[in-house]
């Protein structure tokens, strides 16, 4: 059974961005994330710990871009 990545994003050139991104991440927490796109062999902890530093990361630039990283 093989699974397709069906996620698309809005800005195609973002690509490129979101996979350094992910890279940076990985690096960060010590965890073994393959640019091949496979990652089964990840665990949950893990999985959850680079979505969870992404979507902070994310956050952390949308607050600079709208207001120098003022909260709201």
């Amino acid at each position: 059974m093989s699974r397709q990545n069906s996620n698309t994003l809005v800005v195609p050139q973002a690509r490129q961005a979101i996979n350094q991104i992910k890279m940076e991440a990985a690096s960060t927490l010590g965890v073994a994330y393959q640019q091949d796109g496979y990652n089964g062999n990840l665990s949950t902890r893990d999985a959850g710990s680079l979505g969870g530093y992404i979507t902070k990361k994310l956050v952390q630039i949308a607050e600079q871009q709208i207001g120098g990283g003022q909260r709201f």
